[in-house]
């Protein structure tokens, strides 16, 4: 029988096919999905994965056997399953492994108007029914299998991105966009059609074997290709999606990447045009920069742990307009409080397009301090690491601590942020200074501790 606690993580489903689940688990997970969500009527897309399809067709077969009516959009990035599930106010299911190898696949989750389903708001009552129906079989239901049908949901998806930016006025862009074999390469032409922008493609051949390389441009050699071809190009701006097409990451035009905190501090800033005294939602580990821009804008700066389901939490509770993270992950209020890479980028084209100077100088207003990135270490005792961290610099003038998540510590001229990974015996350390010389300062300090 699968362990299900391998596969069910804090947030989705995700595992190895066949090895640790197949297309009769993704059914009982669509008839569990149906009965814990107490739908009577669900959206099901999916990624370029090989066994993507197929599992697809098998959990909307698994919702149907509950009496749910099964709208399939068929492929699709994961903001085009949330566009559909906001729009159509169905539950929806996105099945996708995002940036993880050819092998692997998942189900993304979420109840109706796109709120997240995670640990503490469905998925362990999804897990703990499909673990009771895997040992002792699915039960009949006295109700009528729902229909399934298909439906292309495309074009309303691109023109509802677009009818959100004001992209009438833009002067003549050339964009390259590395779409790493991923989603992106699906969605991309359809949401910049009919704009001014001379759009170079860069592996948008879906094939979710990924044989470019990995779609995960948080990785900086996954952005190698794409930084050769903006040079190469004279383009003005450089993009990339990751595999499911949620996240985007931006390079200038001289190949330079954008800090995904220096893109969060620009939407931000447009979208406090348009929302004047707006909440904006930043994560602990986006730079000193963003809270600045947001009060210099009139807005009010909320800090949150890390991860999508606190960010969607927050935005919900407080009706902010706009969410980042420094992982490149955009949540827009117009976007029922959900992510998506594709209007974070359309926003990026739009300010660059509105004004004559080049991206780097655009976006130098927003990026101020020097940052470390994220650097990860094995430890053996995560806690006890993190504990010789914090003695290590108890004893230190100006210094505060705060433990929201994982353990951040702060000073005049610099902060760190050490926080355990949820999956992996690692420890992920974020640094940030005024100048790159602090930066290293604070970083070989910390990581001499950590990796003693």
């Amino acid at each position: 029988m699968a362990d299900l606690s391998q596969l069910v993580k804090a947030y989705d489903v995700r595992g190895v096919v066949p090895d640790q689940w197949d297309e009769p688990l993704a059914e009982i997970f669509g008839a569990a999905f149906a009965t814990v969500t107490d739908a009577t009527a669900i959206v099901v897309g999916h990624d370029m994965r090989p066994s993507s399809p197929g599992l697809s067709a098998a959990f909307a077969r698994g919702a149907a056997s509950r009496g749910a009516d099964v709208t399939e959009i068929g492929l699709c990035s994961t903001d085009e399953l949330y566009f559909a599930s906001g729009q159509l106010d169905l539950p929806g299911a996105m099945f996708t492994a995002s940036h993880n190898p050819a092998r692997y696949n998942g189900i993304k989750m979420c109840r109706a108007g796109a709120a997240p389903i995670g640990q503490d708001t469905g998925l362990a009552d999804i897990r703990a029914l499909a673990e009771k129906w895997l040992e002792n079989g699915v039960p009949a239901v006295g109700v009528e299998t729902g229909t399934l049908v298909r439906r292309d949901v495309l074009g309303d998806y691109a023109a509802y991105l677009r009818s959100l930016v004001d992209l009438s006025g833009i002067r003549p862009l050339k964009a390259v966009v590395d779409a790493g074999n991923g989603m992106g390469g699906h969605t991309v032409p359809t949401v910049l059609d009919g704009l001014p922008v001379d759009l170079v493609p860069m592996y948008f051949e879906l094939d979710g074997t990924f044989p470019n390389h990995e779609a995960n441009p948080l990785d900086p050699k996954n952005l190698v290709d794409l930084q050769a071809r903006v040079r190469e190009t004279g383009a003005d701006i450089g993009l990339a999606f990751d595999g499911d097409a949620d996240r985007c990451f931006a390079v200038d035009e001289r190949g330079e990447p954008v800090s995904p905190s220096a893109v969060t501090a620009l939407v931000a800033a447009r979208e406090l045009a348009k929302h004047p005294g707006a909440t904006i939602i930043h994560n602990l580990i986006t730079s000193w920069s963003v809270p600045e821009v947001v009060r210099e804008h009139g807005g009010v700066p909320v800090r949150t742990r890390v991860g999508h389901s606190f960010i969607k939490q927050e935005m919900a509770d407080s009706g902010a307009v706009f969410g980042g993270e420094h992982s490149a992950h955009y949540y827009f209020r117009e976007f029922w409080n959900a992510d998506t890479g594709m209007l974070a980028a359309l926003h990026l084209l739009a300010a660059l397009g509105a004004q004559d100077g080049p991206l780097s100088a655009l976006v130098a207003a927003y990026d101020r301090y020097a940052g470390s990135g994220e650097i990860n270490s094995t430890v053996a005792d995560q806690d006890a690491s993190t504990a010789a961290v914090r003695a290590a610099f108890a004893g230190q003038d100006g210094v505060t601590f705060d433990e929201l998540d994982g353990l951040t510590v702060t000073s005049a001229d610099w902060w760190f942020n050490l926080r355990a990974s949820n999956t992996e015996p690692l420890l992920r350390l974020n640094v940030e200074a005024r100048d790159a010389e602090g930066v290293a300062r604070v970083r070989d300090q910390v990581l001499a501790i950590v990796r003693a």
